[in-house]
């Protein structure tokens, strides 16, 4: 495999690709080569249930956001290896300040994250001084630190509830998570324009047709969904809910309406049932993440051998990022989230 000894030139490859643009020996066994690397450098890997299944396997844990925040807050690592998307490892960077944070690679962003632009945020949140901000987990750093509670779709409805009904609330930046929370909750939150592509792409039509023709699976669906699919949900749920239900759950067929990856886990933990993923309104039979999955076992392998990229955050966005983190962490203890 050719190295890269220059400072510059790993910066410059880095910078314009968002990964390694090397080659990897194939003849290399990557989860042998990354479980010495880990043991070497006292590193840990946080994977996304959305990630594909070789990197899911590798991790140290999997989990879904609150989950991967609470674990990230926990580690006595060195170096954290987040194999997910942009905002997840600024989320464990912001909850270790001192720790090396890496991210296989950099171009990992997240549509709803960018549906919310901080400056425009900003004015929003001016025009309306009386409110407070919850405001999603997938967002930007600078988004958080304009919050005053962070939540996940695990602890949405218990953050809500954890106002007074009197308290007018902004919750940005998922309008379909936060029409869902209003509904279940009978609040009327004021809500930011923002969505997430992969959970708005689900076709009610297609979705329908699948349900004929299994009449006996079960229709479980993410609340980042629209409110025509949601309607329609046998169970609605993060997506660890979603993992948990089908292992509760009689039935022997699910139809899931969320990022694929997390079939993955529900096949391992369920061998002898079916599972099968919702499909969007264009020619793909399933839908997934195209951000999630530029994340690879090789990338995994060169991000942790040269410790980069590294995510790199403001100071004063640190700080002022993690304390509706820290209440978030708060409210999800004291409810047992």
């Amino acid at each position: 495999m050719r190295d890269i000894n220059n400072e510059n030139l790993k910066k410059l490859i880095v910078q314009e690709n968002g990964f390694y643009n090397v080659d990897v020996d194939p003849t290399l066994d990557l989860f042998e080569e990354i479980k010495k690397i880990k043991k070497e450098k006292n590193a840990i890997i946080l994977a996304h249930y959305y990630q594909e299944p070789d990197i899911q396997d590798i991790a140290d844990y999997i989990g879904d956001s609150l989950g991967l925040a609470q674990f990230a807050e926990k580690t006595k690592a060195d170096i954290i290896v987040f194999a997910g998307v942009h905002f997840m490892g600024e989320t464990a960077k912001i909850l270790n300040p001192d720790k090396k944070v890496l991210l296989p690679d950099l171009k990992a962003g997240c549509s709803l994250s960018d549906s919310a632009p901080p400056d425009l945020f900003k004015k929003f949140k001016e025009k309306h001084p009386d409110h407070k901000i919850i405001t999603y987990i997938n967002c930007s750093a600078e988004i958080k630190a304009l919050s005053d509670i962070i939540c996940t779709s695990s602890n949405a409805k218990a953050i809500v509830e954890s106002l007074p009904k009197e308290q007018s609330i902004i919750f940005a930046p998922d309008k379909n998570l936060g029409a869902y929370i209003n509904k279940v909750t009978g609040r009327n939150m004021l809500l930011w324009n923002g969505s997430c592509m992969v959970h708005e792409i689900f076709s009610l039509e297609k979705i329908t047709k699948l349900k004929i023709r299994h009449p006996k699976a079960k229709f479980i669906a993410h609340p980042e969904c629209e409110e025509p699919i949601l309607a329609i949900a046998d169970y609605i749920g993060s997506t660890t809910a979603l993992l948990n239900y089908t292992l509760k759950d009689d039935a022997k067929e699910f139809i899931i309406a969320t990022e694929t990856g997390i079939l993955h886990q529900m096949q391992k933990s369920n061998p002898d049932k079916t599972f099968i993923p919702a499909p969007p309104n264009n020619s793909c039979a399933c839908n997934n993440c195209p951000y999630m999955k530029l994340n690879t076992l090789e990338k995994l392998y060169l991000c942790m051998k040269y410790e980069t990229p590294e995510i790199i955050l403001d100071e004063n966005i640190l700080k002022a990022a993690k304390l509706p983190i820290q209440k978030m962490l708060e409210i999800s203890a004291h409810y047992g989230l």
